[in-house]
């Protein structure tokens, strides 16, 4: 151990954790009643399949404070010095669920009880309003309801049975968040059964690889069909150190540019910004997952220092050293008071 984690801004800054997760006993309970049933994906029965049932530590534990938004949660970030947890309900949300209804119901429930422990815990605690994209104009209500509750953005967990944000029935979802004025969280879950066999098979559709996979394809979905210059305002956050597409913006922004010349594509049309333009001003990417110096740094060069947050991904990933290994980071003072707690501020506007 090389310091003592302590919340209150000992080292300068207060470090707030942005990609931090929660989750209802009815939810998890209708996860498990379509693996039971045969109406799960063959993402959710390899995902919820084992975290819901699995008699391993791993899984107990992640249930255990999945549940657990009081004590228990408050302990685990004093033991690890965050002062803010910015949460949401857990992927994927209500977003497998076929019955539209059921979905609304059920997600409505779990944003009142977000507000009310929100509520509970306010310096704290801070809430992104989850949606049932299954009901776009809905989900825009929800979206201003939530405003209203004091959430700081909207969360939404990649596909929704197999659909992308880029289809234009999904419009009023984008016409709320730009009357809000919120950020937009892409968090990934496993890919659609359109895709996700050889992943699968090898074990690798879940964070290790297919969750990343599956949410930098819907975030690039989303650039080239022009969300940007539709909604020039709009800012999308995307986890996991950006799900690699920093680490590909050359050879994103080369081919995206050859295909428009050539006009390969029907739905690939001129734009007014580079891919790498838009990820500079309307893109942040969060560390959840990836403490790795090499890859932060990276980002926070290409992207800009502004567009870089931390996350813990709490509680997947809940491991006191890598807090640490934010703290030691080979940044500057500056920049890294904005990676832990200025550009979440600024971001999710909680001045």
């Amino acid at each position: 151990m090389t310091h003592e984690l302590k919340t209150g801004g000992d080292r300068g800054y207060l470090r707030i954790a942005t990609e931090e997760a929660f989750a209802t006993r009815e939810q998890i309970d209708a996860y498990l009643r379509m693996v039971r049933d045969g109406t799960a994906d063959k993402g959710m029965v390899s995902l919820w399949g084992f975290y819901a049932t699995s008699p391993s530590e791993r899984a107990m534990l992640i249930m255990d404070r999945l549940l657990d938004l009081d004590q228990r949660r408050l302990a685990d970030m004093d033991s690890t010095g965050i002062d803010v947890a910015i949460l949401s309900l857990t992927s994927p949300g209500v977003q497998p669920l076929l019955d539209a209804e059921e979905a609304k119901g059920m997600v409505r429930r779990a944003n009142d009880y977000l507000a009310e422990r929100c509520e509970a815990h306010p310096t704290r605690f801070v809430g992104m309003t989850s949606i049932a994209p299954q009901d776009p104009e809905w989900s825009a209500a929800e979206i201003k309801r939530g405003a209203d509750l004091g959430f700081k953005g909207v969360m939404v967990n990649s596909h929704t049975q197999g659909e992308y944000l880029d289809e234009e029935k999904f419009d009023p979802i984008f016409r709320a968040l730009a009357e809000t004025g919120q950020p937009l969280y892409i968090h990934p879950q496993t890919p659609p059964d359109s895709m996700i066999d050889p992943m699968l098979e090898a074990g690798l559709d879940g964070a290790i690889f297919g969750f990343g996979v599956e949410t930098g394809m819907h975030l690039l979905r989303l650039i080239t069909i022009g969300i940007f210059d539709k909604y020039p305002d709009l800012q999308i956050i995307v986890g996991h150190m950006g799900e690699a597409l920093p680490y590909w913006l050359y050879r994103l922004d080369y081919m995206h540019q050859a295909g428009v010349r050539a006009k390969r594509y029907e739905r690939m049309k001129p734009l007014k910004k580079t891919i790498q333009g838009y990820m500079q001003s309307n893109v942040c990417v969060t560390t959840s997952g990836m403490a790795w110096e090499p890859a932060i740094k990276f980002a926070q060069n290409v992207l800009g220092e502004d567009r870089v947050m931390y996350a813990m991904d709490y509680p997947y990933e809940y491991v006191a050293d890598e807090v640490r290994a934010h703290d030691l980071l080979d940044v500057s003072d500056e920049t890294k008071k904005k990676l832990m707690q200025t550009n979440a501020e600024r971001v999710f506007n909680l001045k």
